[in-house]
């Protein structure tokens, strides 16, 4: 396939199929609005740095989901393993109720009160201090608080070429 043309607008379908070819490990983010739980599933999140452990998710900016971290000041990632693939299409559904999100489904929670999803491979609750407008999408930073290990060895949840896969 040819390069393509620096000087031209790139094709935003052509850049979604190829973009897709990212394999990514599929998460959760939660925080509270109120007395309700708001849950949301995120494949673009990112470990910034050690020193200190600061760490990043993009979220769309007009979902509600960024307005509450946002509001919030914080929320918990818990990443997934393969055997909780039906968790992220449960809250990756647009326009799930808000309440009732975890009902059914064990949780414990961080000091800040944002449910940790029981069975994943680890979570990290963040403090968020700094957010910014990148396309579409709200970019919430900030510092992990804390931290828990679940299953290490789990195999993780994937997300490559827009399909669930495994890595073996």
């Amino acid at each position: 396939m040819a390069p393509l043309d620096s000087t031209g607008p790139v094709d935003q379908d052509e850049y979604r199929r190829l973009s897709d070819l990212l394999a990514v490990g599929v998460a959760v983010a939660s925080t509270r609005q109120g007395p309700h739980d708001l849950v949301v599933t995120v494949d673009s999140y990112l470990d910034l740095s050690y020193d200190p452990p600061t760490m990043l998710i993009a979220l769309y900016g007009m979902s509600r989901a960024a307005e509450a971290v946002e509001e919030a000041g914080h929320f918990c990632l818990t990443l997934l393993a393969a055997d909780q693939q039906a968790l992220a299409d449960r809250f990756g559904t647009p326009g799930a109720p808000l309440q009732g999100m975890l009902s059914g489904l064990e949780v414990t929670r961080t000091e800040d009160g944002d449910a940790i999803l029981t069975g994943g491979l680890a979570h990290f609750a963040i403090r968020v201090d700094h957010a910014v407008d990148a396309a579409t999408h709200r970019l919430l930073i900030g510092p992990v608080v804390e931290m828990g290990e679940g299953r290490p060895t789990a195999e993780p949840a994937v997300r490559f070429a827009g399909e669930k896969r495994t890595l073996l």
